[in-house]
């Protein structure tokens, strides 16, 4: 399965850039934007 991941704007949540990743990819990218406050939106890409 594949997931659309975007990165969020701090300021006013628009989306600032976005990506398509794998399931195993996913979780990767979560504890990375943990570890420095970042604010994703995750979606199953279509």
């Amino acid at each position: 399965m594949r997931f659309e991941i975007m990165r969020l704007n701090d300021q006013d949540g628009t989306a600032v850039d976005s990506t398509v990743v794998d399931a195993a990819s996913v979780k990767k990218i979560v504890q990375k934007a943990a570890e420095t406050g970042q604010r994703l939106y995750i979606r199953p890409a279509q």
